[in-house]
């Protein structure tokens, strides 16, 4: 179980408004408390922070927002004495401009070694002026900025985080030295950014349809030629071999938005990553028949490669997975809520998110947790608008709201300036007062709390050793999920009606069952039988 942390919204130990390092390791005890296995921290580098710290100008320091290197190591070193383990995020598809190789290409011009580590190309067009190509960045408008001296450089995201050329083979050597700064400091491995976008199609052909970060192979269409590209299987090769050869088991995880599922398998086969985030099953639908398929499907897929499958609800790129349930089934993934947008029903979304929960933690293989979650904390839906700071906003022509709203620092005493993220009132991004009715202090020890259930939950799955397990489906329909992973049973009720709970001790549920004993919608039970 792998606990993401966010840096900047986790906890603040300074009182500037902005999480950092030492806030994360004074709080190291509630995930312990709560029975996580290892944390995953966001990039905390040095960063112009044009895309929240995703935009890295020097790979092996820690920017001065979050602290100091000799403050990543004590927090290691403390997540260790826990029996804690430290994944760090590492950014490989893009730098920040700021980075001293992207400074060096602009200025050396054109044609240069320097700018053969980015990709840079002449404009189309008699004088060079329309872009190389038609592709678009993720966060809105063209992925080509033109420089001073008429050739433009691609970035998929924003224009502050230029493309690396892979195919350099500067860039994987730096890489590799990189991966082997963070090992000798004793991380035990990586959750790598955008993993599916480090190669591009060599002849950088023009693509047609809607530039979508999760961009899956259908049959009649070729693969979109800036993700998924074959060639990036060998730089994962080279990092599994550099890894194998450091003790105590460390490892790589794929943040790769890659569908169908065989294909995402690809990443996780033996000589390359040992996870994949699973971002098929996070974007299902909360109906029976499609969480039996998406669950089906991805576990034949990995099955095939020997490799565990990886389920995740909630991250700091999507809507809070207690927020996106409450909206109308079948309704759209948003791309960020605002003022003016529906609105999920909380009860609703909450209800359906710890059923979710339940769902998910009772599957064989590994699971991420998203800080805040254990909470049961909502996307923050009414953000003002001028509040912003997410490049979707800006780039889209605010017509996206981007990921601000699940990134919200958060709460952890209902009575405390900024709720306990803090010391003073100060925070980066606006927390809605509903807050406080989130906060750790009102939850803990609260029978029935969704932080109780949480803990629970974490302490059932490692002592029925269900992420060791094996699925068994016992029942599908169109209202009902019920399987069997080891000598729990499960099951899901969807419909609207109530439906018998399956016999055994019950020993957990997301909700209280009926006074007849029946399973109400949108509740999850575990069962223990003989």
């Amino acid at each position: 179980m792998i606990y993401q942390i966010y840096p900047r919204s986790f906890a603040d130990s300074g009182g500037d408004g902005i999480g950092d390092l030492p806030g994360i390791t004074a709080r190291l005890d509630h995930l312990v408390e709560l029975g996580v296995d290892a944390v995953w921290l966001s990039p905390f580098y040095p960063s112009p922070q044009a895309d929240a710290g995703y935009d890295v100008a020097d790979y092996r320091d820690v920017d001065p927002l979050f602290g100091t290197l000799a403050d990543a190591d004590q927090l290691i070193a403390q997540a260790r004495t826990r029996g804690l383990r430290v994944i760090v995020d590492l950014v490989p598809n893009h730098t920040s401009s700021a980075h001293r190789w992207f400074q060096a290409a602009l200025a050396a011009g054109p044609g240069s070694a320097e700018r053969q580590r980015y990709v840079f190309r002449d404009g189309r067009g008699p004088d060079g002026t329309e872009p190389p190509n038609d592709w678009r960045s993720v966060f809105g408008g063209p992925a080509w900025t033109r420089v001073a001296d008429g050739q433009w450089y691609l970035h998929l995201f924003d224009r502050g985080q230029p493309d690396l050329n892979w195919d350099n083979p500067e860039v994987p050597a730096e890489f590799l030295d990189v991966l082997r700064f963070w090992l000798d400091r004793g991380v035990d491995g990586f959750r790598v950014d955008v993993a599916h976008g480090l190669v591009k199609q060599a002849d950088l052909a023009d693509w047609q349809e809607p530039q979508e970060i999760l961009s899956g192979q259908e049959a009649d269409k070729p693969r979109p030629p800036m993700w998924d590209q074959d060639g990036v299987h060998e730089i994962y090769r080279d990092w599994r071999r550099l890894l194998d050869g450091y003790p105590g088991g460390r490892i790589l995880v794929a943040e790769a938005w890659v569908e169908p599922a065989e294909r995402l398998a690809r990443y996780v086969r033996p000589d390359e990553m040992h996870q994949a985030f699973n971002f098929e099953y996070l974007l299902a639908s909360w109906t029976a028949p499609a969480q039996y398929a998406v669950i089906t499907r991805s576990l034949e897929a990995t099955d095939l490669v020997g490799a565990p499958t990886t389920w995740v609800l909630s991250n700091h790129d999507v809507v809070r997975h207690a927020s996106r349930l409450g909206l109308p089934v079948g309704s759209g993934r948003p791309n960020g809520i605002g003022v003016g947008d529906e609105q999920p029903d909380a009860a609703t979304g909450l209800r359906r998110a710890r059923a979710a929960t339940l769902l998910m933690l009772a599957l064989p293989g590994s699971a991420y947790l998203y800080q805040g979650e254990e909470l049961g904390l909502p996307e923050h839906t009414t953000m003002p608008d001028d509040a912003r700071q997410d490049p979707t906003w800006e780039r889209s022509g605010h017509t996206q709201r981007g990921r601000d709203g699940c990134r919200v620092p958060i709460p952890w005493q209902a009575d405390a300036p900024s709720y306990g993220f803090g010391p003073t009132d100060a925070s980066w991004l606006p927390q809605p007062a509903v807050w406080a009715e989130y906060a750790l202090d009102r939850q803990r020890r609260v029978p029935g709390s969704t932080y109780e259930m949480y803990r629970t939950a974490l302490r059932l799955r490692r002592t029925h050793g269900l992420g060791r397990g094996t699925l068994e489906w016992l029942s599908s329909s169109d209202e009902v999920l019920t399987f069997r992973n080891g000598d729990l049973v499960v099951s899901t009720n969807f419909g609207a009606a109530a439906v018998p709970v399956p016999g055994g001790e019950l020993l957990h549920s997301s909700a209280p069952l009926n006074e007849d004993g029946s399973l109400p919608t949108d509740v999850t039970v575990w069962v223990r039988t003989a």
